[in-house]
């Protein structure tokens, strides 16, 4: 397969498949790229021997998260159902799933990030949902973090947007590794974990292990997406936040 927006390697005798966000400098996660991603972890399904496959980003940043245009009221309610079902392809992906994060891993793509299996960063990582500065909310974060048992995290960054580091996820427990590079790391670590292992016996444990975060974010990602399109959407500040942000002025809040 040919892809415009993701670059693909396979690693260690195609035990390992690569696939990079690759629209740098910033890996924007639009429509075409989700539709991508979906057609990749699809073709994926029913790949013999596959032990892992890694997300990461071209250049320094992993990712700056889904397009800004693409959350305006006459394009929000199709791009926000497909990326919801993105991350759904991913929390029940049959192989391992490692996120490996160097740079700004923001918005949707920080969102990409925690629907894997395993998430490895570096120094350089900076992670934020920043949606509520423009009037919006992270309806994939909103669900994931608690269900990932940060649920104060989630509250903390859903509501106030800040940037945080490697450290502040690796106290909540999301991260399985890091080190100077996000690669070596997850690398190092697949080597010695996922490699010697049967492949039928990981895609089963995967099964496992990924099940209940899994029915966590099908019991609420619906009620939340219905919060974002029936009722944020239908306020003047959201649509105002994402107009300034593409205009590129300050936002103009009446608090309704």
């Amino acid at each position: 397969m040919d892809f415009a927006k993701l670059a693909l390697r396979e690693t260690h005798d195609g035990q390992v498949l690569e696939v990079a966000l690759d629209a740098p400098k910033a890996n924007i996660l639009d429509a075409a790229m989700m539709a991508e991603l979906r057609a990749v972890l699809a073709a994926e399904r029913g790949v013999a021997g596959r032990k892992a496959l890694v997300l990461r980003g071209s250049g320094a940043h992993f990712c700056f998260g889904a397009s800004v245009p693409e959350h305006q009221a006459d394009q929000v309610g199709a791009m926000l159902p497909q990326f919801h079902a993105l991350i759904d392809d991913l929390l029940s992906h049959p192989v391992p799933t490692i996120a490996q994060v160097s740079g700004f891993c923001l918005g949707g793509g920080f969102e990409l990030a925690l629907a894997c299996a395993l998430l490895f960063a570096d120094d350089s990582a900076r992670f934020a949902v920043p949606e509520i500065q423009l009037g919006v909310f992270p309806p994939v974060a909103a669900v994931l973090l608690p269900a990932l048992g940060a649920a104060m995290l989630g509250n903390r960054l859903v509501l106030s947007g800040e940037t945080v580091d490697a450290d502040v996820l690796a106290g909540c427990g999301l991260l399985a590794g890091r080190g100077d590079s996000a690669e070596a790391a997850a690398s190092a670590w697949i080597g010695q974990h996922l490699l010697p292992r049967s492949a039928s016996s990981l895609r089963i444990a995967q099964r496992a292990a990924r099940a209940a975060v899994l029915a966590q974010f099908r019991a609420h990602i619906g009620a939340a997406e219905r919060l974002y399109l029936d009722q944020l959407m239908a306020t003047h500040d959201a649509n105002e936040g994402i107009a300034a942000f593409i205009g590129k002025r300050p936002p103009a809040w009446t608090d309704a």
